[in-house]
């Protein structure tokens, strides 16, 4: 019942303009920003944790304006999940830095795009299907009777998702190795056991490591792509930026600092725009207490 619900409602904001869909979106976080629960709580101490320097009502606001982001976040879905791709693709109205993507195509090795949870992740994602015929590492949806739907619309514009197991990885390097892209969320938490803690805004986050790994041992150099949601509904800018010196370097605890870094840099040009209702800082050093 509810999986069919969900269906309904991405179909029904996939038939309405994107400004709608926004603008509804942007009352949907208002009701969040105003009432006690979880997506709050999490965003609040998120936000406390990683912008010390602001002042109590500066935090509050960027709560808040990012809450009515994730309002924009979850109804803007339909749209970039089930309208046809080119109908998609022209909401994505400017693209920049497309020169470190040229680049790293003529080094020879693979690229390997990342794409944090800021702005409009979903957009970034069906532009480059469409452009760099990329394979995808991604994990199942916990709801599995929304896994067609969505797989089905992040394909439908050229990409190749994998699913996070043994032979998705292998995949990826058969991939890099053939001169073609991989993608991949480098902001996600890892399982026990498979990460290291790595600075994110000054706090010790449980990072991923296979993104490290997968550039140290192919040499594909890794670039970020983020796609700012523009105001008013007027579509999407793709920005992509280079990884910062040290993502690539033979040491792994130094490769997950500098990645971390570039997401945090790439959040600070809009940080209104992160996911920041997801438990970045969930699992914690040994015998530091839980921050949730």
């Amino acid at each position: 019942m509810r999986a069919t619900l969900i269906k309904a409602i991405l179909y029904l904001f996939a038939f309405l303009p994107l400004p709608v869909c926004h603008a509804i979106g942007s009352l949907v976080g208002v009701v969040l920003a105003s009432l006690p629960g979880r997506t709050r709580d999490v965003a609040r101490t998120n936000i406390d944790l990683c912008f010390p320097e602001l002042t109590a009502a500066g935090r509050r606001r960027l709560v808040n304006t990012s809450l009515r982001e994730t309002g924009k976040t979850i109804l803007e879905s339909g749209a970039l999940w089930l309208r046809p791709g080119s109908m998609t693709l022209r909401l994505i109205r400017a693209v920049d830095g497309l020169e470190h993507v040229e680049a790293a195509q003529a080094a020879g090795r693979g690229i390997i795009l990342a794409t944090p949870h800021l702005g409009a992740w979903e957009a970034a994602g069906l532009y480059c299907a469409s452009h760099y015929d990329i394979t995808c590492l991604y994990r199942p949806l916990r709801m599995q009777e929304l896994e067609d739907l969505v797989r089905n619309a992040r394909n439908r514009a050229g990409g190749n998702y994998v699913p996070a197991t043994a032979q998705g990885i292998r995949i990826l390097y058969k991939t890099l190795a053939e001169n073609r892209a991989v993608a991949m969320l480098p902001d996600q938490e890892p399982q026990a056991g498979t990460g290291l803690f790595a600075p994110f805004f000054g706090i010790p986050a449980y990072t991923m490591v296979f993104l490290s790994r997968l550039t140290i041992k192919t040499g594909a150099p890794i670039v970020f792509v983020w796609s700012e949601r523009l105001s008013f509904g007027r579509g999407y800018r793709l920005h992509f930026r280079p990884a910062l010196e040290g993502a690539s370097a033979d040491d792994l605890a130094t490769s997950v600092a500098a990645i971390n870094r570039t997401v945090e840099n790439m959040i600070r040009e809009r940080p209104e725009q992160y996911q920041w209702s997801y438990r970045r800082f969930r699992t914690r050093p040994e015998g530091e207490p839980p921050v949730y």
